[in-house]
């Protein structure tokens, strides 16, 4: 039996972050921020390393701010902080001009506590079903944290192009099914949003150490 190799992964770290007011925490972008004494983006890099076979960093700010994180960084493809669809867009593009892949998996950058498991349950959905596939917890579905066949990618440039920039609607549009992990103990997508979620992140981390 032939095991298909790890999906590219991209993360994305190019939201405004502004309810968390990083400066604030002492860093000038929420993934930079500290949670146990690592920035909230190595949190999310040693989750995923392991589980992706290329890892991409979608950024907006200064990429010397990313540089020491030694990941491949790709910018917006369009200005004035887009969204999510917008870095998921700048990652298909970027593979189909270096290292063609049958799809992309997508995470937030300041989920800390991403199921070891992640990109294997999504792949193995996507291979079902063949479209888009997205996370969900807790009765919420997790629009960034999703499988993307490179065959959606013109329908996103097309979505950027008219202006219709929410992830939830274009997982509609495309028909996305979701899969969904058990949160009763812990939310494994707890996303660190505030300084309040930040507090019971560390909570959390000093739990599991």
């Amino acid at each position: 039996m032939i095991i298909p190799a790890p999906p590219p992964v991209l993360i994305l770290a190019g939201g405004l972050g502004r309810r968390m007011d990083s400066p604030a925490q002492g860093a000038p972008q929420k993934p930079l921020v500290h949670l146990g004494g690592q920035p909230l983006l190595s949190h999310v890099i040693d989750r995923m390393r392991p589980q992706a076979g290329q890892l991409l960093l979608n950024v907006n700010g200064p990429s010397d701010d990313y540089a020491a994180f030694g990941l491949p960084l790709i910018p917006d493809p369009v200005p004035g902080h887009p969204g999510p669809l917008a870095g998921v867009a700048a990652g298909l593009e970027y593979l189909a001009r270096t290292a063609p892949a049958a799809f992309l998996v997508s995470v937030a950058a300041d989920t800390p506590f991403l199921p070891m498991d992640l990109v294997r349950r999504l792949a193995d959905r996507h291979s079902e079903t063949g479209g888009v596939v997205c996370a969900g917890s807790g009765g919420q579905r997790h629009p960034v944290i999703a499988v993307w066949p490179a065959t959606v990618l013109a329908a996103l440039q097309e979505s950027l192009k008219e202006g219709r920039l929410k992830v939830g609607l274009f997982l509609d549009a495309l028909n996305a099914v979701t899969v969904v992990w058990d949160s009763n103990l812990n939310d494994p997508f707890f996303n660190v949003n505030t300084p309040e979620d930040l507090a019971i992140a560390e909570i959390r981390l000093s739990a599991r150490q």
